[in-house]
């Protein structure tokens, strides 16, 4: 069983029929996690026993003729950002502990409910804070294409557990791109959708304030929209939370068709870009463009870097998390990087952050005359190659921080946002394209992704065994 080579809603459907069991689909997730997890440092905890049970007991309601829900019997790995009720939520830190979760945060509840089956949770930097995957906690997690580098970040762990055939389902969160970014340097197609459409919620603020955006990821897009069918839609503690909106989004991604015309931007004005990573995305619009798309280049939509408002809000909010240990023993416990992302965040007045937000308007503002001359943006996924592990990644072969300068300005205007796998890249990763879309439009993203992927082809599988 390759959960890179079959479909969810097949694999699911598959359980429902009694083709295939749900114990057997979640004893081959543990198996391979077993035999492969050593090597990729994807997951931090598991919970083999509860996930064998909670499978045996989907096997005994189709036995007994109850009802399962879509995603019965499908194996799932939570980012260790969120809740899963009976696993630890550690944040990737050296100072949390391994008090075990009561509940489900409502992403996880509504998979859950779906049928999923969870088997553990996945790596993430400390407190979900940079583009690469790893932590004082739990080391480094290696990208499955290349174990010398990084599968991305935030959400690092759960796009090297599915490049590697792991699981075939994952949850992410995307502040600034950790969705996006290990899903472009992993291979699959991601989304960030609208913030509000996957309901944040639980006892606490998200980590990330109005930036975090939560959600399912896979290795195509039609499987993301199986799964987002399942938990998009309001929740009572989210006040943000969106109502449903159309039909399932799974059915209007198979009716995708290419786009008449986008925007194509190599830059968006202000990003320092790999020119080996430009001349790989500009061939991939070429292709486009052959395929019959019109292709409208704008090298100048913002006039400077998103960059300054984003990281205020950023770190006023790691500020607010972690700003009480300041000159406590516990200070150097935590990352390095994460440490001056919480200095930087305490210098920030309230007027620093108001005219951040300000800034959310002026951003959004400067896009709209795009979305007059095209339904979709596309950008470059990444600036820079990838990193090597404990490094930083890499422009023009300097080692740079803003290697992924293209995605958390879409955090900040807040328009849904993917990626999709254009191929390989130089340096035997897999590259990929940046996806937006203008405000609340996730449906048109999706379906231009499915319809992208078509041209593009399957880059494969990482080649793990």
């Amino acid at each position: 069983m390759d959960f890179r080579t079959v479909a969810l809603a097949d694999l699911a459907n598959d359980v429902r029929r009694r083709r295939v069991s749900a114990t057997e689909v979640v004893t081959a997730a543990l198996e391979r996690i077993e035999r492969l997890d050593e090597r990729f440092g994807a997951f931090v905890a598991l919970d083999a026993d509860r996930a064998l049970a909670d499978a045996a007991d989907i096997d005994e309601r189709l036995v007994n003729g109850h009802g399962v829900g879509p995603l019965a019997g499908i194996p799932l790995a939570v980012k260790d950002l969120e809740d899963a009720a009976g696993l630890p939520t550690r944040y990737g830190s050296a100072l949390s502990d391994d008090r075990p979760a009561d509940g489900d945060s409502p992403l996880v509840a509504r998979l859950r409910a779906a049928g999923c089956v969870v088997v553990g949770k996945t790596a993430t930097p400390e407190y979900g804070h940079k583009g690469a995957t790893d932590s004082p906690a739990f080391g480094a997690t290696r990208n499955p294409w290349d174990p010398d580098r990084t599968p991305g970040g935030s959400s690092g762990g759960s796009s090297a557990a599915l490049a590697a055939g792991m699981v075939p389902l994952a949850t992410g969160s995307d502040g600034g791109g950790s969705i996006r970014i290990p899903s472009a340097l992993c291979g699959l197609s991601g989304i960030k959708t609208t913030q509000g459409r996957v309901p944040n919620g639980g006892p606490t603020p998200p980590g990330s304030g109005v930036f975090t955006v939560k959600g399912p990821m896979a290795r195509t897009i039609a499987d993301v929209a199986f799964a987002l069918d399942v938990v998009v839609g309001p929740h009572p503690t989210d006040p943000f939370s969106l109502p449903r909106s159309g039909a399932p989004w799974f059915e209007a991604v198979q009716t995708a068709r290419l786009p008449d015309r986008v925007v194509w931007s190599p830059t968006m004005g202000f990003a320092d870009v790999d020119t080996g990573v430009e001349a790989e995305a500009e061939a991939a619009v070429a292709r486009l463009a052959a395929a019959g798309v019109e292709v409208i280049r704008l090298d100048e939509i913002w006039n400077e870097a998103p960059l300054g408002p984003w990281l205020t809000m950023w770190t006023a909010l790691r500020a607010r998390t972690q700003g009480h240990l300041h000159g406590t023993p516990d200070w150097e416990r935590i990352d390095e990087s994460l440490r001056a992302q919480i200095e930087f965040g305490m210098a920030m007045s309230g007027t620093d952050v108001i005219r951040a937000i300000d800034a959310i308007h002026e951003f959004n503002l400067a896009l709209e005359p795009v979305f007059e001359q095209a339904p979709l943006l596309l950008t470059p996924a990444t600036a820079g190659r990838a990193p090597r592990i404990g490094g930083e990644g890499v422009v023009n072969g300097a080692e740079v921080a803003n290697w992924v300068a293209f995605t958390f300005g879409f955090n900040l205007t807040r328009n849904p946002a993917g990626v999709v796998p254009i191929g390989m890249g130089g340096d035997g990763l897999p590259a990929a394209l940046q996806v937006v879309g203008p405000q609340r439009d996730d449906v048109g993203v999706l379906q231009a992704i499915r319809a992208f992927e078509q041209v593009f082809g399957d880059v494969g599988s990482a080649l793990v065994d």
